[in-house]
């Protein structure tokens, strides 16, 4: 099983190269993040954009074009189009560089041309935080704002996708909320504890499902037994559901300038993986998997980074 993002990057090098198309790639942390994908033997890329800005700025920073391809294309949104067009073609994954993440995701969504594969497309971050003895999943902090039940439960299955394809064969997933009590006044205490049951019966399978649990019951079996929880899951999630995206995005964020988590992302529900880098953080290169059947794709990117990308 994968329980560091280091062992993420060993197996990405062990599993070979694979073909990147980069939308709007006249960006300097995106062509970072390709030449270090060259470098670690991970990855070659189809850049798509404006031609001169991308040589310029590759030769101010020192970046290497070769093996990549070129494409021109100065208008960022045909860029996104033709990039996830060479994707659905032959390509492995996708990337956005310098243009909007709405533009590239209307251009993964676009009935044509698309990458869409799924019911629900929802992001899963995975997050290594220093002292802690096991990778975390969060989901959803980036995708769906304020998913109701039925959207939870596919929420769930997607990052249940992503720990089997690291080698976690039931990943415990806890269900965040502020107390552990079932409360009428809370519905997402009423969600999780219908995602238990759901869980129970079978209709989410391969996991199991535990909540409601405050984050601190989620992760520290210590404060479990403090508070008496005898759930033996309690203290061990390797999955943390958010209730919502306020939820995710300030506990996602907590992480990276707080606790110094170095973390890696995807959304869930494409085709292909569509790598979306942030511009919030420096560069630092890391891998991800495209779990699929004897199929991965392994990215080292600059900055954190979040991957759209069928499991």
């Amino acid at each position: 099983m994968i329980q560091s993002l280091e062992s993420l990057h060993r197996a990405a090098q062990e599993r070979g190269n694979r073909v990147l198309a980069v939308a709007a790639a006249q960006d300097a942390e995106v062509l970072l993040a390709v030449d270090a994908a060259r470098k670690l033997g991970i990855a070659t890329a189809i850049l798509v954009g404006d031609e001169s800005r991308i040589r310029a700025i590759a030769h101010d920073h020192g970046i290497s074009l070769e093996p990549h391809q070129i494409v021109p294309e100065p208008d960022p949104v045909q860029a996104c189009r033709k990039a996830v067009k060479l994707v659905r073609e032959a390509g492995d994954a996708v990337m956005k560089g310098i243009v909007d993440t709405s533009v590239i995701l209307k251009a993964v969504l676009d009935r044509e041309i698309g990458l869409r594969d799924a019911p629900v497309l929802s992001h899963v971050a995975l997050f290594q935080v220093p002292g802690f003895d096991r990778l975390l999943y969060v989901t959803d902090a980036a995708m769906n704002i304020a998913p109701d039940l039925e959207a939870k439960k596919h929420i769930i299955g997607n990052a249940v996708k992503v720990a089997h394809a690291l080698g976690n064969p039931n990943p415990i997933v806890a269900c965040l909320c502020a107390v552990e009590k079932v409360n009428p006044k809370m519905p997402a205490t009423l969600d999780a504890a219908a995602l238990v049951e759901a869980n129970r019966a079978g209709s989410l399978p391969g996991c199991t499902v535990v909540g409601p649990l405050a984050l601190d019951n989620a992760v520290s079996p210590e404060a479990a037994r403090h508070k008496g929880i005898a759930d033996p899951c309690a203290g061990h999630a390797d999955i943390l559901l958010v209730p919502n995206i306020e939820t995710g995005n300030v506990f996602y964020k907590s992480l990276v300038f707080l606790a110094k988590a170095q973390n890696a992302g995807l959304i869930v529900g494409a085709k292909a993986p569509v790598i979306v880098t942030s511009r919030a953080t420096a560069s630092k290169p890391t891998a991800f998997h495209r779990p699929g059947p004897g199929h991965c794709v392994h990215q080292p990117v600059t900055k954190e980074y979040h991957t759209y990308g069928r499991i």
